[in-house]
């Protein structure tokens, strides 16, 4: 991913925004493979170093991850179109102006580890219900559940991080551009918002 510097996010932003959007996908390349295995998951950023999920048993992306460890995540979004007349200089045609998108994006790479034993998968089950619904019942009482699953605990090795809101122009665009993300109100709008204010 492209970071100009007035773009890029610091560690712990880019994590804070990782802990707020647990959603994402995992990519695993393998090795000798056309295209990676691309997996859309639920995660859990246990802590600012350890990511933990669970898959299907017959998810394709075991193979990738036994034939190379090292996988990215991938958690983007909220997104924003800017259309070209919010973004022309005062005075000048609307038209002219160049469009773009406002993102958030952070790609982790990590380390890893498939978790196949049963007291290693309670352990991540737990912590995802935890966090996700507190109160839930012990997927102990659910053998069913756990044969058809596997684990992954994702050791992190390198946190990139990607806000693209025109941190580059001056605060009198910026604010121009907040002005007709309020009017228009519509997704992404008001995500985008707090980044410009």
């Amino acid at each position: 991913m492209l970071i100009h510097p007035w773009d890029a996010a610091g560690e712990e932003q880019a994590l804070a925004h990782v802990r707020a959007h647990s959603f994402g996908e995992l990519i695993a390349s393998g090795r000798g493979r056309d295209v990676p295995v691309v997996v859309p998951t639920q995660f859990l950023l246990a802590d600012d170093r350890t990511v933990l999920l669970h898959l299907a048993r017959p998810n394709p992306v075991w193979a990738a991850v036994e034939e190379n460890p090292k996988v990215l995540l991938s958690v983007a979004g909220p997104w924003a179109y800017v259309p070209g007349a919010w973004r022309a200089e005062p005075g000048t045609d609307p038209g002219l102006g160049v469009p773009t998108t406002y993102y958030s994006s952070v790609q982790l790479v990590c380390h890893a580890e498939i978790v196949g034993d049963a007291d290693g998968k309670l352990e991540i089950l737990r912590a995802q219900l935890a966090d996700l619904e507190p109160g839930a019942g012990d997927p102990a009482r659910m053998p069913r559940l756990l044969s058809g699953i596997r684990g992954l605990r994702l050791a992190v090795e390198e946190v990139r991080g990607k806000f693209k809101y025109d941190g580059h122009k001056d605060a009198g665009h910026r604010a121009r551009v907040a002005r007709s993300l309020a009017a228009r109100g519509g997704p992404g709008d008001e995500a985008a918002l707090r980044h410009l204010t």
